[in-house]
């Protein structure tokens, strides 16, 4: 009679799990088509076709021209931008809880939106003067690509010290990564304390997180770490699900636990790195999207990837909207819409629903 009950509910989380996925494949679509219909010039997607018209036929229209800047040169690379960073961050959301098999879990967690946070402050606030010729080199893209290096940094440093005969411990992981993320702090902390007004100012907008600068170079550089994220997913998905047993349990399962830790951090690290190099830092995205998957289709990693990334990225599409419409014509940062969305949703799930563990 157990066995029986527990087959049906595998059958009712697994229909669960591909309805969610599903039903998030329409989400995202109608999230990128509000991302690209909704914006404070009041331009929509019905000027698309005259557009694509113009385009093929060489018009040169002023207003076609402005329509043509507002969907094609704005809109489309923020809402793809958009897409990466919530995908991004909700996998390595996920990839996280799965591997301390913990729902409190997020990238932030191993010290790589820290590392990226203090390598992009220590570029503004020392533009000037230290990184005076890293910025002279890559003028505009000098921050993102110091985000980006301070994240694969800081994982190079937690992946040092956790690292032991070979073996990459959870626990610590867990502490290294905590502490780095301290270190992190404190150093960008000491960095806002010199800056003078303009450079606090700059700082503070980046670490609020915002798409405003999405441009088509940055989604091109974006491309190999879309790629690299959904490439690793699928070979992750068997280990990360014989992580809920434990790693003596995935060992004895035949799964390959370090190389399966040491993708799952490359991954992350990757991922939360290129998202914090375009984005500045948003929170609650890699914490929220995977509990709320959990709770409807299961622990099922089949589900709580695919699903992650497509609901992680309809979700910032949405907050980008927001960002946008509520004070417009300026605009909102990033991080206080996901914070207004993401804390009482998070607080919902731990005072009504309880995290204590992977469900």
């Amino acid at each position: 009679m157990l066995r029986a009950r527990d087959s049906i509910g595998m059958v009712d989380r697994e229909a669960r799990g591909r309805l969610l996925i599903a039903g998030s494949v329409a989400l995202l679509g109608a999230a990128m088509l509000l991302s690209l219909s909704v914006g404070p010039t009041g331009i929509t997607l019905a000027s698309l076709p005259r557009v694509l018209v113009a385009l093929f036929t060489g018009s040169d229209d002023a207003a076609v021209a402005r329509e043509y800047l507002v969907l094609v040169d704005l809109r489309l690379p923020r809402t793809l931008l958009g897409a990466f960073v919530g995908a991004s961050l909700a996998v390595a959301g996920a990839m996280m809880q799965g591997l301390f098999r913990n729902p409190l879990a997020d990238p932030g967690l191993i010290g790589v939106s820290s590392g990226a946070a203090l390598a992009a402050v220590a570029t503004i606030a020392l533009g000037n003067t230290f990184a005076a010729p890293w910025v002279k080199i890559f003028g505009v893209y000098a921050l993102p690509f110091a985000a980006f290096f301070g994240g694969l940094a800081a994982t190079f440093v937690l992946v040092s010290v956790a690292g032991r005969h070979g073996q990459l411990m959870v626990g610590t992981l867990l502490l290294a990564g905590i502490a780095i993320g301290a270190l992190a702090g404190a150093l960008t902390g000491l960095l806002s304390y010199t800056s003078d007004d303009r450079e606090l100012r700059d700082l503070t907008l980046w670490s609020m997180g915002s798409l405003s600068g999405a441009s088509w170079p940055k989604v091109i550089a974006t491309l190999p770490f879309a790629v690299a994220v959904a490439l690793a997913v699928p070979r992750l998905v068997r280990g990360l699900n014989g992580f809920l047993l434990g790693e003596a349990e995935a060992f004895h399962m035949g799964i390959d636990v370090e190389a399966t830790k040491r993708l799952a951090i490359a991954i992350s690290a990757a991922a939360v790195g290129a998202a914090v190099a375009v984005a500045g830092v948003v929170g609650f995205v890699g914490i929220v999207i995977p509990h709320v998957i959990r709770l409807i289709a299961g622990p099922d990693h089949r589900f709580v990837l695919p699903a992650g990334a497509l609901l992680g990225a309809a979700l910032v599409l949405v907050a980008d909207v927001a960002a946008r419409m509520i004070v417009r014509p300026a605009e909102l940062p990033l991080g206080i819409i996901m914070a207004a969305i993401g804390a009482p949703v998070f607080l919902h799930l731990v005072t009504r629903r309880g995290i204590g563990g992977v469900e």
